[in-house]
This record gives structure tokens, sequence and C-alpha cells, in this order.
């Protein structure tokens, strides 16, 4: 199923009516099987670029097309995985991978898909533990496999593993590889880790500027699973680092402002 992120604008608007551009002129095609990273400095709008592609936030102009089809609201067929886990601390294990099956009617065959996914994510015995007795990683574990039991053609994830220490993170990474090969989705990825970028996907999308635009695309062709060290990866992360150097260099050279006019603007915006 072919995702195609069709010239995305966002403005967001301030109290007296001034439009502030985020995002402009965005395009991406994913592929159906793609691992895409969309890799920027914080706060350039790749969170805000994920909801639009989710239909939680609509775009100023452009279109999200799925299967041929434009997305305007949440579709059953993608799912997004938050930085957070947001588990519901008063249901388990299994009654948090179910809650969003329940609530579509989609309960064929459920008690079998929710120890499929128990198992696939290594939490075989931890079927009726709450939320509080559960460990980040663990608690993310639950997220992905709520995300993933109704079958996805599409996963979106935020930065989901941002919060978990490196051993963690790592474990988590291999385990997202191994289920999206098996699983066979396409995904979509925010991050600002640029190895996190490199071991995880196929192709890394650099946003930046003001307002963010795609940069630039790096196909990255190495077999799973990675280790940075390696030489092929390791000459991937020069060049990208590399270019978002060069981003963040013509970023501030064209929009760098003095600290009376900073002031200036913040004056007029605590008085709308």
């Amino acid at each position: 199923m072919k995702l195609l992120i069709e010239n995305i604008d966002k403005n967001f608007y301030l109290p007296d009516k001034t439009s502030i551009p985020v995002l402009k002129d965005i395009h991406i095609s994913v592929e159906n099987g793609d691992f895409v990273m969309l890799l920027g400095e914080s706060g350039c709008g790749k969170s805000t670029l994920l909801n639009i592609i989710a239909g939680l936030d609509p775009p100023t102009n452009g279109n999200i097309i799925l299967d041929e089809k434009t997305i305007t609201r949440p579709h059953p067929s993608v799912s997004l995985l938050f930085q957070q886990p947001s588990l519901l601390p008063w249901l388990n294990v299994t009654d948090n991978i179910s809650f969003g099956c329940k609530l579509r009617g989609d309960t064929y065959d459920l008690k079998n898909r929710i120890q499929y996914f128990v198992d696939l994510i290594g939490l075989s015995g931890f079927e009726k533990n709450f939320p509080h007795e559960l460990s980040m990683g663990m608690a993310c574990r639950v997220s992905l496999a709520r995300a993933l039991i109704g079958h996805p053609k599409v996963l979106l994830l935020d930065e989901p593993f941002v919060s978990l220490d490196t051993f963690t993170r790592t474990r988590m990474q291999q385990e997202l590889i191994n289920i999206w090969k098996k699983e066979k989705f396409s995904a979509v990825f925010v991050t600002h880790d640029i190895d996190e970028s490199i071991i995880l996907g196929n192709k890394v999308v650099l946003l930046g500027g003001q307002p963010c635009g795609v940069r630039k695309v790096i196909n990255i062709d190495a077999p799973y699973p990675r280790k940075i060290v390696d030489r092929q990866l390791a000459l991937k992360r020069t060049h990208i680092v590399m270019q978002l150097e060069k981003i963040y260099k013509k970023n501030r050279a064209n929009h760098q402002l003095s600290f009376e006019e900073g002031y200036d603007r913040f004056i007029r915006y605590k008085q709308t």
C-alpha cells in the first residue's frame, strides 16, 4: 500500500491572525514495505507532519494519499505510536493491547491475536500485569503490540524510544525491525537521532529550514541487523552529519534575528 505525502503546507496562526508557516511543500513517497525515517532537529515540525499523515491535523495545503485515496481523518489502515506509552492504568497488558480492537468491534479470533503479539514482543507471562508493574521498555512493547494488532498497512512512530536508556533502546530497535520484516507494514519514524535513523531506515528524509521542508532523501541499502560501526554505515553517518550542518548553517544565515528584533516580536505577541 503506497503512501504519498503530497505538497504539504502547514501554517499556525497567532491570536492576531498572523500566519506562521511551519511546513512548506513537503513531498515524500513511501512505497509498500518502506521504513522511512524523518530526521531533523527538535522543533523543526516532524511531529506536526506525522499528525497530518495520521489524519489528526489538517494541512493548510496538500494531500495525504493512501492507496490512491485522500486521507482527511484517522484511517483504520494507519496506526500511530506516540513518544510515551500512554497505556490505560486500570487495564492489564492483555486489555491494553486489545482496547482499540474492542472499540472498533474488531474481535475476530481476538484471544489468539493478542497471544500472538504478546509472544512476538516477548511479554509472555506478563499478560495480567498492570502498567505500574512494567518497566518503561515493557510498556513500550505493549504500546507497539496495541498499534500492530489491527495489522495496519502503515505504522507511524513519533520518537517512541526517546525515553529509554541506551541498552533498552537498542533492543527495542532490533525488535521493531524483526516485527517489521515479519508483518511487512510500511513505517514512518520520526527521530532527531542520526544513529537511530541509520540503524532502522531504508530511507532517511532530512527535514529542516524555516519553514520546514525536505532538504534531502538518502537511501540506505545495508542489510539488517545493522551496526553503526560498519564502514558503509559510518560513511552514511558522515554524509548525513555534513548535510545537516549545511541545513543548519543556511537556516541560521537566513533567519537569525537580532536580540532587539526577537524581543519586539515577543512583546507584540504578548499584547495580542
